[in-house]
Protein backbone atom coordinates (compact mmCIF):
# COMPACT_ATOMS: atom_id res chain seq x y z
CA UNK A 1 0.00 0.00 0.00
CA UNK A 2 1.35 3.43 -0.93
CA UNK A 3 1.76 6.22 1.60
CA UNK A 4 -0.54 9.21 1.78
CA UNK A 5 2.21 11.49 0.44
CA UNK A 6 2.74 9.21 -2.57
CA UNK A 7 -0.99 9.12 -3.27
CA UNK A 8 -1.21 12.93 -3.14
CA UNK A 9 1.83 13.26 -5.39
CA UNK A 10 0.45 10.69 -7.86
CA UNK A 11 -2.85 12.59 -8.02
CA UNK A 12 -1.14 15.95 -8.58
CA UNK A 13 1.08 14.42 -11.30
CA UNK A 14 -2.04 13.52 -13.31
CA UNK A 15 -3.25 17.14 -13.29
CA UNK A 16 -2.24 19.67 -15.95
CA UNK A 17 0.42 22.22 -15.03
CA UNK A 18 -0.92 24.94 -12.76
CA UNK A 19 -3.97 23.10 -11.44
CA UNK A 20 -4.01 23.51 -7.65
CA UNK A 21 -4.60 20.76 -5.11
CA UNK A 22 -6.27 21.39 -1.78
CA UNK A 23 -6.30 19.47 1.48
CA UNK A 24 -10.08 19.07 1.27
CA UNK A 25 -9.66 17.12 -1.94
CA UNK A 26 -7.79 14.33 -0.13
CA UNK A 27 -9.97 13.76 2.92
CA UNK A 28 -11.10 10.44 1.46
CA UNK A 29 -7.50 9.21 1.89
CA UNK A 30 -7.10 10.13 5.57
CA UNK A 31 -8.09 12.55 8.30
CA UNK A 32 -7.41 16.27 7.95
CA UNK A 33 -4.35 16.27 10.23
CA UNK A 34 -2.70 13.44 8.26
CA UNK A 35 -3.45 15.15 4.92
CA UNK A 36 -2.09 18.48 6.17
CA UNK A 37 1.06 16.76 7.44
CA UNK A 38 1.58 14.96 4.12
CA UNK A 39 1.13 18.22 2.18
CA UNK A 40 3.57 19.95 4.52
CA UNK A 41 6.12 17.17 4.02
CA UNK A 42 5.77 17.37 0.23
CA UNK A 43 6.24 21.15 0.44
CA UNK A 44 9.41 20.79 2.53
CA UNK A 45 10.91 18.40 -0.04
CA UNK A 46 10.05 20.82 -2.88
CA UNK A 47 7.65 18.49 -4.68
CA UNK A 48 4.71 20.78 -3.97
CA UNK A 49 4.62 24.55 -3.65
CA UNK A 50 2.32 26.16 -1.09
CA UNK A 51 0.90 29.24 -2.83
CA UNK A 52 -1.68 30.19 -0.24
CA UNK A 53 -3.65 28.92 2.69
CA UNK A 54 -4.65 25.36 1.85
CA UNK A 55 -3.66 25.70 -1.83
CA UNK A 56 -0.72 23.77 -3.30
CA UNK A 57 0.77 23.38 -6.77
CA UNK A 58 2.99 20.66 -8.16
CA UNK A 59 6.53 21.81 -8.96
CA UNK A 60 7.46 21.49 -12.61
CA UNK A 61 10.66 19.53 -13.27
CA UNK A 62 12.80 20.83 -16.13
CA UNK A 63 16.31 19.98 -17.25
CA UNK A 64 17.46 23.07 -15.33
CA UNK A 65 15.79 22.00 -12.07
CA UNK A 66 12.35 22.58 -10.62
CA UNK A 67 10.27 25.69 -11.06
CA UNK A 68 6.87 27.01 -10.08
CA UNK A 69 4.09 26.47 -12.63
CA UNK A 70 2.85 29.23 -14.92
CA UNK A 71 1.14 31.96 -12.90
CA UNK A 72 -1.49 32.62 -15.59
CA UNK A 73 -2.50 28.95 -15.84
CA UNK A 74 -2.69 28.48 -12.11
CA UNK A 75 -4.66 31.71 -11.58
CA UNK A 76 -7.30 30.55 -14.05
CA UNK A 77 -7.40 27.09 -12.44
CA UNK A 78 -7.74 28.72 -9.01
CA UNK A 79 -10.62 30.85 -10.29
CA UNK A 80 -12.41 27.72 -11.47
CA UNK A 81 -11.67 25.88 -8.23
CA UNK A 82 -12.94 28.69 -6.00
CA UNK A 83 -15.79 29.82 -8.28
CA UNK A 84 -14.34 33.32 -8.54
CA UNK A 85 -13.78 35.70 -11.39
CA UNK A 86 -10.09 36.57 -11.58
CA UNK A 87 -8.78 38.94 -14.26
CA UNK A 88 -5.61 40.91 -14.98
CA UNK A 89 -5.24 44.27 -13.29
CA UNK A 90 -5.93 47.55 -15.05
CA UNK A 91 -2.22 48.36 -15.31
CA UNK A 92 -1.46 45.06 -17.06
CA UNK A 93 -4.50 45.46 -19.33
CA UNK A 94 -3.47 49.02 -20.27
CA UNK A 95 0.02 47.80 -21.14
CA UNK A 96 -1.31 44.87 -23.21
CA UNK A 97 -3.67 47.18 -25.12
CA UNK A 98 -0.88 49.66 -25.86
CA UNK A 99 -2.40 52.47 -23.78
CA UNK A 100 0.75 52.80 -21.68
CA UNK A 101 4.37 51.77 -22.01
CA UNK A 102 4.67 51.21 -18.26
CA UNK A 103 5.20 47.56 -17.44
CA UNK A 104 3.74 46.57 -14.07
CA UNK A 105 6.46 45.56 -11.63
CA UNK A 106 4.21 43.38 -9.48
CA UNK A 107 1.77 40.70 -10.57
CA UNK A 108 -1.67 41.95 -9.57
CA UNK A 109 -5.01 40.38 -10.45
CA UNK A 110 -8.52 41.56 -9.65
CA UNK A 111 -10.92 39.10 -8.06
CA UNK A 112 -14.53 38.76 -7.03
CA UNK A 113 -13.26 36.91 -3.93
CA UNK A 114 -11.37 38.24 -0.97
CA UNK A 115 -8.03 40.07 -1.28
CA UNK A 116 -5.01 37.87 -0.61
CA UNK A 117 -1.41 37.21 -1.57
CA UNK A 118 -0.13 34.05 -3.26
CA UNK A 119 3.50 32.96 -3.42
CA UNK A 120 4.94 31.11 -6.41
CA UNK A 121 8.43 30.33 -5.25
CA UNK A 122 10.12 33.73 -5.09
CA UNK A 123 7.34 35.50 -6.97
CA UNK A 124 4.45 37.16 -5.14
CA UNK A 125 1.06 37.53 -6.80
CA UNK A 126 -1.52 39.85 -5.30
CA UNK A 127 -5.24 39.21 -5.69
CA UNK A 128 -7.28 42.37 -5.00
CA UNK A 129 -11.02 42.39 -4.47
CA UNK A 130 -12.61 44.60 -7.13
CA UNK A 131 -16.11 45.95 -7.75
CA UNK A 132 -18.28 43.90 -10.10
CA UNK A 133 -18.11 46.42 -12.96
CA UNK A 134 -14.31 46.00 -13.17
CA UNK A 135 -14.73 42.24 -13.58
CA UNK A 136 -17.12 42.35 -16.57
CA UNK A 137 -16.29 40.29 -19.66
CA UNK A 138 -13.48 38.23 -18.14
CA UNK A 139 -10.79 37.06 -20.57
CA UNK A 140 -12.16 39.26 -23.35
CA UNK A 141 -10.55 42.31 -24.99
CA UNK A 142 -13.56 44.52 -24.21
CA UNK A 143 -13.31 43.55 -20.53
CA UNK A 144 -9.58 44.29 -20.52
CA UNK A 145 -10.41 47.72 -21.96
CA UNK A 146 -12.77 48.39 -19.04
CA UNK A 147 -10.06 47.48 -16.54
CA UNK A 148 -7.48 49.60 -18.37
CA UNK A 149 -9.84 52.59 -18.44
CA UNK A 150 -10.60 52.18 -14.73
CA UNK A 151 -6.86 52.23 -14.04
CA UNK A 152 -6.26 55.27 -16.28
CA UNK A 153 -9.11 57.20 -14.59
CA UNK A 154 -11.57 59.87 -15.73
CA UNK A 155 -8.95 62.40 -16.86
CA UNK A 156 -7.42 60.08 -19.48
CA UNK A 157 -10.50 58.04 -20.43
CA UNK A 158 -11.58 60.10 -23.49
CA UNK A 159 -8.14 59.96 -25.12
CA UNK A 160 -7.74 56.25 -24.33
CA UNK A 161 -11.19 55.44 -25.72
CA UNK A 162 -10.36 57.22 -29.00
CA UNK A 163 -7.17 55.14 -29.27
CA UNK A 164 -9.12 51.96 -28.54
CA UNK A 165 -11.79 52.84 -31.11
CA UNK A 166 -9.08 53.23 -33.76
CA UNK A 167 -7.24 50.01 -32.78
CA UNK A 168 -9.98 47.56 -31.86
CA UNK A 169 -12.10 45.60 -34.30
CA UNK A 170 -15.56 47.18 -34.65
CA UNK A 171 -17.21 44.14 -33.07
CA UNK A 172 -15.01 44.32 -29.94
CA UNK A 173 -15.53 48.07 -29.53
CA UNK A 174 -19.26 47.48 -29.99
CA UNK A 175 -19.13 44.91 -27.19
CA UNK A 176 -17.46 47.52 -24.99
CA UNK A 177 -20.14 50.07 -25.86
CA UNK A 178 -22.91 47.58 -25.11
CA UNK A 179 -21.91 47.25 -21.45
CA UNK A 180 -22.02 51.03 -20.78
CA UNK A 181 -25.05 50.69 -18.43
CA UNK A 182 -22.93 48.51 -16.09
CA UNK A 183 -20.14 51.09 -15.87
CA UNK A 184 -19.77 54.08 -13.52
CA UNK A 185 -21.22 57.36 -14.79
CA UNK A 186 -17.88 58.95 -15.71
CA UNK A 187 -16.89 56.01 -17.88
CA UNK A 188 -20.32 55.58 -19.47
CA UNK A 189 -20.34 59.30 -20.41
CA UNK A 190 -16.86 59.11 -21.95
CA UNK A 191 -17.82 55.98 -23.84
CA UNK A 192 -21.04 57.55 -25.15
CA UNK A 193 -19.13 60.62 -26.30
CA UNK A 194 -16.53 58.59 -28.23
CA UNK A 195 -19.13 56.24 -29.74
CA UNK A 196 -21.12 59.19 -31.11
CA UNK A 197 -18.01 60.88 -32.62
Amino acid sequence: MTSLSEQILAHSARLPEGVPVCAKGFLHLGNRAAVDQALSRLTETGRLIRVGRGVYLRSVATRFGTRAPSVEQSIQALATLRGETIVVSGAAAANALGLTTQVPVRSVYLTSGRSRTLRYGNQTVELRHAPRWQLVLPNRSAGDAVRALAWLGPDRADHALRLLKAKMPVKVFGELASIAPQLPTWLAQSLGKVVSD
